[in-house]
């Protein structure tokens, strides 16, 4: 295999700048009645996930990409199968996040609430209580930064929507930037979104190469 990947911490952040639709440009602060509703309207949208998939890219801070398809099941499950080739998986379970390394036989599992991830998958992760709006500059883009000041070690996400009448909560998730302890950064964009599907819970399993 002639690519060389930068594979370990992906599966704790699941980096590259910033989404462009989340940069942060000045703009009139908003009120915190504005703000406030924005962020009831960000936990609405996640809580009316009930399954999704969609195409994604993540790139790595080295400008690295791939892509594949994601598939959600809330509360807690999650999949990123990647395109051909990539010899990687990460997958969710619901209780912990697994990344599996199939080119050299390797699987590592950590708790969902420990990962960035955990704003997404977590039902104990309160987006309200441990996030803030982050400006835009563009009123149709929400941006959500969630971290536990309390808990470092367990990174920082930055939840990107995009209003949208046809998505759960009048949001769309376009996608995160997400910054683990180890100072790792990944960006990961969503495209082709489809809701309320049936998923079976045998989509979150996986085979364990080390057998």
């Amino acid at each position: 295999m002639n690519r060389t990947f930068r594979k370990p911490m992906f599966a704790l952040a699941l980096g590259a700048a910033a989404l462009p639709l989340a940069a942060t440009v000045p703009m009139p602060a908003a009120s915190a009645q504005a703000q406030a509703g924005d962020i009831d309207q960000v936990v609405k949208a996640l809580r009316g996930i009930g399954t999704m998939t969609a195409n994604f890219t993540q790139t790595d801070r080295n400008g690295q990409s791939f892509s594949g398809k994601l598939t959600l099941k809330r509360p807690g499950k999650i999949r990123f199968q990647y395109e051909k080739g990539v010899p990687l998986l990460v997958v969710s379970d619901g209780k912990a996040l697994t990344f599996v390394d199939y080119e050299v036989a390797q699987v590592q599992r950590y708790p969902i609430g420990n990962s960035p991830l955990g704003a997404l998958l977590d039902p104990n992760r309160d987006v309200k209580r441990y996030g803030k709006l982050l400006p835009t500059g563009d009123p149709n883009v929400v941006s959500v930064e969630v971290r536990d000041p309390k808990k470092p070690e367990f990174g920082v996400i930055t939840l990107i929507f995009r209003r949208d009448s046809g998505a759960p909560g009048g949001l769309e998730l376009a996608g995160w930037v997400a910054l683990d302890a180890q100072n790792t950064r990944t960006t990961v964009r969503l495209s082709g979104h489809r809701y309320g599907m049936s998923v079976s819970n045998n989509t979150f399993r996986y085979r364990d190469p080390r057998k």
